[in-house]
């Protein structure tokens, strides 16, 4: 057990000497942040890791750990942040990059006291794709009307556990100063224009 503390540490060191610059990003299901992530990735040089994707990565994998979440997962038990964390962390420390955008994480107020516990990272800042809950609904409906997931009752289910769960973190982050709110119910040109702000040189290195 010893080694595998010692291993942690070891990642919490070699990221915490780079001093990282970690980005937040959070939205409802269908604000649009996925496809503005993939544009920041394209201009300004960032990794983008999504922590939804590195749990269902690890559950393919087959490993031990994947095994566990997937468990968890079945059994309707939330993944302790821990272990989404270190997760991130190994993504972090193997991208070799030291400017991440971190994709639907922290999801709730423990999320975020975890990550910042444990990885000793605190974000440059948060951003915040916000889109009314008529916008998102009609993007999903119209986007994905084979994914069963995507239904009207589902969508507002998901929408509400997204309020009840992030609102917190957002609010946290904000009393902080930290929070960059994005109106994305407008098209996908119109969001970059402001993201691109945000990125811009000026703002980087003001973080």
């Amino acid at each position: 057990m010893g080694s595998v503390e010692a291993a942690n540490k070891d990642a919490n060191g070699s990221l915490t000497e780079k001093n990282p610059t970690v980005v937040f990003v959070l939205g409802g299901p269908g604000s649009g942040k996925g496809t503005q992530c993939a544009n920041i990735v394209d201009n300004f040089q960032y990794t983008h890791l999504s922590a939804g994707d590195l749990l269902r990565a690890e559950i393919k994998s087959g490993s031990e750990n994947g095994t566990m979440i997937q468990n968890m997962i079945k059994e309707g038990k939330i993944v302790p942040s821990e272990v989404t964390i270190k997760l991130l962390q190994k993504a972090m420390k193997e991208s070799g990059n030291d400017k991440f955008l971190i994709d639907g994480f922290p999801r709730n107020e423990e999320n975020r006291a975890a990550f910042e516990k444990v990885t000793g990272i605190e974000p440059a800042f948060v951003l915040f794709f916000d889109c009314p809950e008529e916008e998102m609904e009609r993007r999903l409906l119209s986007r994905n009307q084979g994914r069963e997931d995507d239904n009207i009752e589902t969508i507002r289910k998901r929408f509400k556990v997204f309020l009840e769960s992030s609102l917190p973190v957002i609010n946290y982050y904000d009393a902080k100063g930290k929070v960059r709110k994005i109106n994305a119910a407008r098209s996908v040109e119109e969001v970059f224009e402001t993201v691109k702000g945000i990125f811009g040189p000026k703002n980087e290195k003001a973080e």
